[in-house]
């Protein structure tokens, strides 16, 4: 049966491993969603580091898995019907590839691909403070039609670990693709106070 959306993720070198984690984790859990995953060498450096994974722990979170280094791979092409794909988190590096059509690996490839076929390409950015070089690549990536998406903390909704701010973010990220896995809930607003008499 062929699955109703694909989503390819990518983990790249930048700090925030647990944000691919966690999108690879709520993707499982959605009916009907294929996840292709890509896992650059400083980001199974990352994953080893800050959460301790394997690669294996977190390939074990994907439907099909794609190396880095083949080009060849189906995702390489604009005839790989997805939604889109979303790099979480994603390294300077990786957005300097993007941003200037430096299509060397699987993951930036896979990037060139979305944009030209005008699918949604979400880069979570993971650097602080930023340089100019930074911001315009974030311009140029933007200009041609991707998603910047750097994973900030919401602090409206209270959070009371750093699994909750983690998945509030995962949850905004899933939103642009139209896939809701109530992670977080939804804004609901505030009520004015009434003015006094």
């Amino acid at each position: 049966m062929t699955p109703t959306k694909r989503l390819i993720v990518a983990i790249t070198g930048a700090s925030g491993s647990i944000f691919g984690v966690r999108l690879l984790k709520s993707l499982q859990r959605l009916a009907g969603v294929e996840s292709h995953l890509l896992i650059s060498d400083a980001g199974l450096l990352n994953l080893q580091h800050e959460l301790g994974l394997s690669q294996a722990d977190v390939e074990c979170l994907a439907n099909v898995i794609h190396d880095v280094r083949n080009v060849g791979a189906s995702i390489a092409s604009g005839s790989f019907r997805s939604e889109g794909m979303i790099v979480a988190p994603c390294s300077m590096k990786t957005l300097a590839a993007i941003a200037h059509g430096y299509a060397d690996n699987l993951i930036t490839r896979a990037a060139d691909v979305i944009l030209k076929e005008r699918r949604r390409l979400v880069l979570m950015v993971r650097e602080t403070p930023l340089n100019l070089i930074h911001l315009r690549n974030m311009a140029s990536v933007t200009e041609a039609g991707g998603i910047i998406f750097p994973p900030l903390p919401a602090f409206y909704n209270r959070p009371q670990s750093i699994e909750e701010m983690v998945d509030q973010t995962v949850a905004r990220v899933l939103d642009i693709y139209e896939l809701h896995d109530q992670l977080a809930p939804s804004w609901k607003g505030v009520s004015k106070p009434d003015d006094p008499a």
